[in-house]
């Protein structure tokens, strides 16, 4: 079970706190989707918030798109309705045999061979058509994290990765016929809700498939920051501003004012600079890595005692990137 941490002392309201955790746990992969969420009253023992706090969490998400409400029953991590491949499952049949028996469960409801081979043929061939081209999506205001997600799919895949910005996405439908569109969870559901509004010609049919991905869990990173003695300054690097402002939540949520915390986005030099000669610890994504090193070596004569570098092991969950993979056919 996910635990909540919640600072009541911190400067960052403890509804702040919680949401960021929240959403943090759902788009790291922690709550998957399908997950119910604890009650208010389970969440308010945990917590130590008030029942009307939570609720109003809880509204928030709903708004968000990240869980839905289910009446009598609870609270639910959102399944979307293009959900990313799950691990195969070890099966003792072959590929032959089991297509064998879902083709005889297909023929006993009545379907004809014919119906069969031509939905099979029409889903396959829209599969391959829409991983032709792959474009990474998240709002304009983001525009870090859209980067990074770029840089390191394309590296992974070894191919072109396009980005389009969310305000964007339902005009540059109707330029193409196909594409594969990755987001992480924060954004699915608004990528979801364009691609369902969007009624193309029936003379130009098309083949647009949203994948929802994981990100990193940073689970490493936070138990560094458990164990950093009291009054530790710790420098946070980033190209994404969305990201250190929800690193720093979840920060704050684990220490308090216990250690001293700076931030900076990987191209403000200033910041950058003064972070440097202040932080004993520094944690960067690998995008930022280089640039960091580069600020510490170009300031050396300056540091009595240069900061410990941590980079990231990647913005992208790697599983999620392995899953991806098998979406596109570039994995046997």
């Amino acid at each position: 079970m996910v635990q909540f941490n919640i600072q009541p002392d911190s400067e960052i309201p403890a509804s702040t706190q919680l949401l960021g955790q929240i959403c943090f746990a759902i788009a790291s992969g922690q709550l998957t989707p399908g997950h119910r969420l604890p009650s208010t009253r389970q969440l308010a023992m945990q917590t130590g918030l008030h029942r009307n706090t939570i609720s109003k969490v809880y509204e928030r998400l709903e708004a968000l798109g990240l869980v839905e409400a289910q009446v009598g029953s609870g609270i639910y991590v959102r399944a979307l309705e293009q959900e990313p491949l799950h691990p195969p499952e070890p099966s003792p049949l072959s590929l032959a045999e089991q297509v064998e028996v879902h083709l005889e469960e297909l023929l006993h409801q009545g379907y004809s061979l014919a119906e069969v081979r031509d939905a099979l043929l029409l889903a396959t061939t829209k599969r391959l058509h829409a991983s032709s081209q792959v474009w990474v999506t998240v709002p304009q205001h983001d525009l870090g994290a859209g980067e990074i997600m770029v840089q390191e799919l394309q590296k992974a895949l070894s191919a072109p990765i396009e980005l389009v910005f969310l305000e964007e996405l339902e005009s540059v439908l109707t330029t193409r016929q196909a594409a594969t569109i990755v987001t992480v969870r924060f954004f699915a559901s608004q990528a979801e809700a364009i691609l369902k509004t969007y009624k193309p010609e029936q003379a130009n049919p098309t083949a647009f498939r949203i994948v929802p991905i994981d990100i990193y869990s940073y689970s490493k990173e936070l138990e560094l920051v458990k164990t950093l003695p009291e009054g530790s300054r710790l420098g946070l690097v980033s190209l994404s501003s969305e990201t250190l402002g929800l690193a720093e939540v979840i920060i704050y949520s684990l220490r308090g004012d216990s250690i001293y915390l700076l931030t900076a986005q990987c191209h403000d030099k200033a910041r950058l600079r003064a972070m440097i000669r202040q932080a004993r610890t520094i944690i960067c994504d690998q995008v930022s890595y280089q640039t960091v090193k580069a600020a510490i070596a170009a300031d050396a004569e300056q540091l009595i005692r240069p900061p410990q570098v941590i980079g990231c092991e990647s913005y992208i969950d790697p599983h999620s990137i392995e899953l991806l993979k098998r979406e596109l056919g570039l994995e046997p």
